[in-house]
């Protein structure tokens, strides 16, 4: 997709709430033309302290910003926005 930018998803596999958040958070993605990459925390000893307890969280990869769960079609709408 030409022109998209990045979401990244921290979570892991077999996480419920991993599971909705994506669901929330690919219609939202989809209407500011994000893409959205799922980044397990499994796979690295960091990100795994640093989100263990606090998945999932959305980070929009261009600004740093994160929003983390729970959030609603809102929240993410907000996050998405060009200021």
């Amino acid at each position: 997709m030409t022109g998209s930018r990045l979401l990244l998803l921290y979570g892991t596999v077999g996480c419920t709430l991993c599971e909705n958040a994506r669901a929330i958070a690919v219609v939202e993605a989809d209407r500011a033309g994000f893409v959205i990459e799922d980044v397990d925390i499994a796979d690295d000893d960091d990100l795994l302290e640093r989100y263990g307890m606090l998945i999932p969280v959305l980070r929009r990869s261009d600004r740093s910003v994160e929003l983390g769960w729970p959030f609603d079609h809102h929240a993410l709408r907000m996050l998405l926005q060009d200021d």
